[in-house]
């Protein structure tokens, strides 16, 4: 073997010409190397393009100690390999595959082979071997296992990560006898984002969201998203619910602070599910489930909020899984029911159609709240098949009425998004006989929220059906207008947060319902007013101008042979409908005395009118108590309290008070004016 720079320890062979020849060749390829040591573990040679790798000249690295050139430690602090290169030369042992990081600024690793050299008699003359260069090999290596830990997308620890951090809080959290905490969060109105600008405008904003949570927890934790718009946040030493709270809220404020994408202001916002451990044997993935607990109550309580995790969450966890359970046998158990509210023209009160409204009767809990199953049959993936019984049931149920009455059922969003929907109703009304033009199809705002394209195709083949199209709970979503310019509903229907108020002169209620009336009226669409319970409410849609009404005034859900009756009769007989509006009432704020029982009180009084008042006073009155008022020139004005809701109750006048005692009273007319003579002005010259 040849020395580079040194002198050869052994005589050249005949065929040493033909190994000098592949030696070169080898290690100009930089895909390997030898080396030599003697005795006492000195390079006697070394290739040259190690020498050029570690910016040195060949002969400047023969005769010094190879482990010399190699450390022992990587660059964060932890051992190379377990045992090192110079314990191996000096205890003449025979290695192979050593990993070693060379001793230079740049990072250089090697993987390394030697054996020992003896002679005939056994005397050891030093080692040879060979290596090969790890370096991109290394690197690739961390770039791998960087990726494996971190998210691509934001550059957060991924769930991995966050899995160990938690994992050594709570190890830490016992030893040194503290609590650890973490925080799940979920970003609300996320997927409306992703699908009205797109998911590159989506990923955007996750990044910008990774940081803001940053910035706001800082030191105080570890950061990381899990996947999707979820984000986890590892808290090793914090657990004071004063502190965590100020966190939460207000990681919360930052995240509903706006956003600007790509010229667009976008506005989010964050719930939050907060656990803390305790001294006992809770896993990672025990905080992780009540975490999760923690954050269905935030979104659950209306979302843009955080909530602390209860044991109590375990059990309303298990009464949901129960509900799951038992949601999934209701269909075939027929413990669902179809019933239906009627809609009537708002000026002759004739019935023009029905709701066809679903029910739960639960064999063990009574009644369940469509508010609480239909949301579940959504998430688990029942809406489908009950959606679709439901429209089968209303459409048997309609071909029996008149052919004036129609007959309206809701499409839920998932619904919506099911491509079979228009062969689901033209089956539907095939079997059951029903003219298409007789089923109206009710849509909330909800549906625009998907791809724009599948929308508008699904509604294109729905109204080629025939059907009519009703957008439900308008002006309680978003971007409405939009909507009726797009899509060529048939009919609008005004949520019943509009109506319930609305005959309050100081309500705004009254002036939106005349603008959606007067929108839809230019659009050439019907409009229902929904939730009219009163006679005032039924005036008041009915003279603003909308066309058909529905609500408890003229009934609520009624089984199928009820609406049967109902829709052969033709029209509702109420039994208010003789009633007159109900008189008016002086919305004045008037202090009054209140006399009950020996005691006398200050109170006040709103709302008067001749048949009672709304009194509010400082300590609560039972209902039924007599008392008397004294708030006019009328002197004591006796009545008997009626309802009572904490330190506010009404009362109702034992007769019939006059409204014009509270009217103030008319100025005296002035007398004309007169001139008056000097004499008379005090002023004497």
């Amino acid at each position: 073997m040849r020395s580079g720079g040194g002198a050869a320890q052994e005589e050249p062979r005949p065929e040493s010409g033909r190994a000098e020849a592949l030696i070169q060749e080898f290690e100009s390829s930089e895909k390997g190397w030898f080396w030599e040591t003697t005795r006492d573990g000195t390079l006697s040679y070394i290739s040259d393009s190690v020498a050029r790798g570690l910016g040195r000249e060949t002969a400047d690295l023969i005769d010094r100690s190879f482990a010399d050139l190699v450390s022992s430690e990587s660059n964060d602090g932890s051992a190379t390999s377990e045992r090192t290169l110079g314990f191996y030369l000096s205890s003449h042992v025979a290695f192979q595959d050593l990993i070693v990081r060379a001793k230079t600024k740049n990072e250089i690793w090697w993987s390394i082979t030697g054996r020992p050299v003896h002679d005939d008699f056994g005397r050891f003359f030093g080692f040879r071997g060979f290596a090969s260069d790890l370096t991109k090999m290394r690197q690739s290596e961390v770039e791998l296992d960087r990726l494996a830990r971190q998210d691509s997308l934001t550059g957060l620890p991924n769930r991995e990560v966050l899995r160990r951090a938690l994992d050594d809080a709570l190890v830490s959290a016992v030893r040194r006898k503290h609590r650890c905490s973490v925080f799940l969060l979920d970003l609300d109105r996320f997927k409306a984002v992703n699908d009205t600008l797109g998911h590159p405008a989506g990923d955007t904003l996750l990044r910008l969201v990774s940081l803001r949570l940053r910035d706001e927890v800082g030191d105080m934790g570890q950061v990381g998203r899990l996947g999707g718009d979820e984000f986890e946040v590892v808290l090793p030493a914090t657990s004071s619910k004063p502190e965590l709270s100020k966190l939460a809220q207000g990681i919360i404020d930052s995240l509903t602070r706006p956003y600007t994408i790509n010229g667009t202001v976008v506005s989010i916002g964050a719930s939050v599910g907060i656990v803390t451990s305790d001294y006992d044997d809770r896993t990672s993935d025990d905080l992780m489930r009540d975490a999760d607990l923690a954050l269905y109550a935030a979104k659950a309580a209306g979302k843009g909020c955080f909530r602390f995790f209860e044991p109590e969450m375990h059990e309303a966890a298990r009464e949901r899984q129960r509900l799951e359970s038992d949601l999934r046998v209701a269909l075939e158990k027929e413990q669902l029911r179809v019933v239906f509210q009627p809609s009537v023209d708002a000026s002759s009160e004739a019935v023009t159609g029905f709701e066809a409204l679903v029910r739960w009767d639960h064999p063990e809990h009574g009644p369940i709240s469509p508010v609480q199953f239909i949301p579940l049959a959504e998430e688990i993936g029942l809406i489908n098949e009950i959606g679709e019984w439901v429209l089968r049931t209303a459409c048997e149920e309609a071909v029996k009425w008149p052919s004036s009455v129609n007959v309206a059922v809701n499409l839920s969003p998932v619904q919506f998004k099911a491509h079979a929907l228009p062969s689901i109703v033209r089956a539907v009304l095939s079997d059951t006989g029903l003219s298409a033009k007789r089923l109206e199809l009710e849509i909330t705002e909800g549906v625009f929220l998907n791809n724009d394209e599948h929308v508008h195709e699904m509604i294109g083949s729905l109204k080629a059906i025939g059907l009519k199209l009703a957008l439900d709970d308008f002006g309680t979503g978003y971007s409405s207008l939009s909507y009726l310019q797009r899509v060529p509903f048939d009919k609008i229907k005004i949520d019943r947060s509009f109506v319930q108020g609305a005959s309050d002169p100081e309500s705004r209620n009254a002036s939106l319902i005349r603008a959606m009336v007067g929108l839809a009226s230019d659009l050439k669409m019907q409009t229902t007013a929904e939730g009219v319970e009163t006679q005032d409410e039924l005036t008041l849609v009915r003279n603003l101008g909308c066309s058909l009404v529905q609500g408890y005034i003229f009934g609520k859900p009624m089984p199928a042979e009820d609406a049967l009756a109902l829709a052969s009769e033709g029209a509702i007989i109420r039994p208010d409908a003789h009633l007159t509006p109900r008189e008016p009432r002086m919305r004045i704020i008037r202090a009054a005395l209140l006399h009950h029982a020996g005691q006398v009180k200050g109170a006040r009084l709103r709302n008067i009118s001749s048949g009672g008042a709304l009194v509010e006073c400082r300590e609560e009155m039972p209902v039924g108590a007599e008392i008397k008022l004294d708030f006019a020139a009328g002197g004591l004005i006796p009545g008997k309290v009626v309802w009572a809701k904490g330190t506010q109750f009404g009362v109702q006048f034992s007769e019939k008070f006059n409204l014009k005692l509270l009217q103030p009273p008319k100025p005296a007319p002035k007398s004309p004016a007169t001139m008056k003579p000097n004499y008379m002005s005090g002023n004497e010259a």
